[in-house]
């Protein structure tokens, strides 16, 4: 065991834990279970790795200034600073994760979050160094480790790296499960079903209509989550504690963002108004918007989707059987696919409202919830990119539809005679259909009891290519 001191004390902590007082002391205080996300670990790597490329940078320039002065300014050793570039190249990896102690809600607007950082980072390079964790006098968790760094522009430059990486993954999957839901819409285009509003009969329709609905709402949920990368890239790394950059060399400020945009290989910049960007988190608000239309897009085509396999729908549609449906009923199998779909939509809703209240409770210079926010917004991220994968994987691309069976149960529907509506008007399309209702008969079998049209006008108009028209023009009465 090692002892390590903070300005309140002292704690016992193991001898070879990469953590140290600061992660252990928020353990204690924030007793909850849920795991940091490990995307926003690596990102704070990355983040921290940036600093220490762009610090060693600054020290080069310093040194060839000959109208500097390095007498009364501390700089940090080579082997150091080099050891700490490598330390923080392992965390980018997800290596010692398991060091990472603090939990994803907590409080101190993330200040445990990078203390948590700094402690794993600063004894990876006192090792790496010959030295035993704990060493501070050596390698200092804040003095090194943190070095013209803050809390406030670090942790939430992190979150947008995280959060930027996983919107990348976001719209190859949207594009993915759209690509599944195109092939149904081609593969059924003149496949002829019943259209329904409120749940009732209306109107003759098609599978490849329904279809259509479904990736045209996907493709805007990918053009809208494209626009996201506008709204999240703008970061304020190098602002310090409120964007005022005190403390911190102006070269710093100006080269580390630069840095961060080569290493992350993402469109980062940084704001122009670091204040702004370190008090006010609109910008998650906006993009969470996007998020949740897409999940009441998701939640809307699996609901629609289960309601149409289901024994309720007469088996016009089929969706893949994925596990056994119950320990009780023989035989049952459930649409556990739309079901989870369903359930990763309303964790978004909920996720939505947690993020909007939480960005509004930002206070003059600071937001001390930052690390509800994020593990909320990466949480949706992750959970509607999982939603996308197994639709497209599990449910979409094994879809069937019974045609014939869908085609034969719209012309025994008395929605079919709005067909006829432009050629023997609606009083008399009424006659037609209620004879059809209460005599359980088809188009055909009830026409031809009332000789209300030409039977083959009326198999003319009911083709699948003559129904599926927009609208009519009058030389087809």
């Amino acid at each position: 065991m090692r002892t390590e001191s903070d300005y309140l004390g002292s704690m016992v902590i193991p001898a070879d834990a990469l953590y140290g007082i600061h992660s252990l002391r928020a353990q204690h205080n924030f007793p909850d279970t849920t795991p940091f996300q490990i995307e926003w670990y690596k990102a704070m790597g990355i983040t921290k790795l940036a600093c220490y490329l762009t610090y060693k940078e600054f020290v080069k320039a310093l040194k060839e200034d000959s109208e500097v002065s390095l007498k009364d300014f501390q700089i940090i050793g080579d082997d150091v600073i080099d050891s700490l570039i490598a330390s923080s190249k392992e965390v980018v990896e997800g290596k010692h994760y398991d060091q990472f102690i603090v939990p994803a809600i907590q409080g101190g607007a993330g200040t445990s979050i990078n203390m948590n950082v700094n402690e794993i980072i600063a004894n990876l390079s006192l090792i790496s160094l010959g030295h035993k964790p704990g060493s501070y006098k050596i390698i200092d968790p804040i003095e090194h480790a943190n070095v013209f760094q803050s809390t406030n522009d670090v942790v939430p430059t992190a979150l947008k790296v995280a959060t930027l990486k996983l919107l990348v993954e976001l719209e190859e999957s949207i594009n993915n499960l759209r690509f599944r839901v195109e092939e149904q819409e081609k593969k059924h285009r003149g496949d002829l079903r019943i259209g329904y509003t409120q749940m009732q009969a209306a109107v003759p329709s098609s599978w490849g209509q329904l279809f259509s609905t479904y990736s045209e709402a996907l493709s805007r949920d990918w053009w809208r989550v494209s626009k996201c990368f506008e709204r999240i890239k703008v970061v304020n790394l190098g602002g310090g504690a409120i964007g005022t950059g005190i403390g911190t060399p102006r070269f710093f400020i100006m080269e580390v963002v630069n840095q961060l945009q080569r290493l992350a290989s993402l469109p980062i910049t940084r704001s122009e108004n670091l204040v702004d960007a370190t008090s006010n988190l609109d910008s998650f608000v906006e993009i969470h918007a996007t998020l949740k239309a897409h999940a009441v897009n998701l939640e809307k085509m699996v609901s629609d989707l289960r309601l149409m396999a289901s024994d309720i729908a007469r088996n016009q549609l089929s969706i893949p059987k994925r596990q056994v449906g119950s320990s009780i009923m023989p035989g049952k199998v459930n649409p556990v696919i739309a079901e989870y779909v369903v359930s990763v939509s309303h964790r978004v809703y909920s996720n939505d409202q947690l993020i909007s209240g939480l960005c509004g409770q930002g206070t003059l210079d600071l937001n001390a919830y930052v690390p509800m926010i994020g593990h909320a917004l990466l949480d949706s991220l992750k959970l509607l990119i999982s939603a996308n994968n197994t639709l497209a994987a599990n449910m979409i691309q094994g879809i069937e539809v019974d045609t014939d069976r869908a085609s034969e149960l719209l012309f025994m529907n008395p929605s079919i005679t709005t067909a006829l509506l432009p050629h023997i008007g609606f009083n008399k399309a009424s006659i037609l259909a209620n004879i059809m209702k209460s005599d359980g008969l088809n188009i055909f079998e009830a026409n031809e009891k009332l000789k209300l049209i030409d039977d083959s006008k009326l198999r003319e108009i009911v083709k699948s290519e003559n129904l599926l028209k927009l609208g009519f023009s009058m030389k087809e009465i």
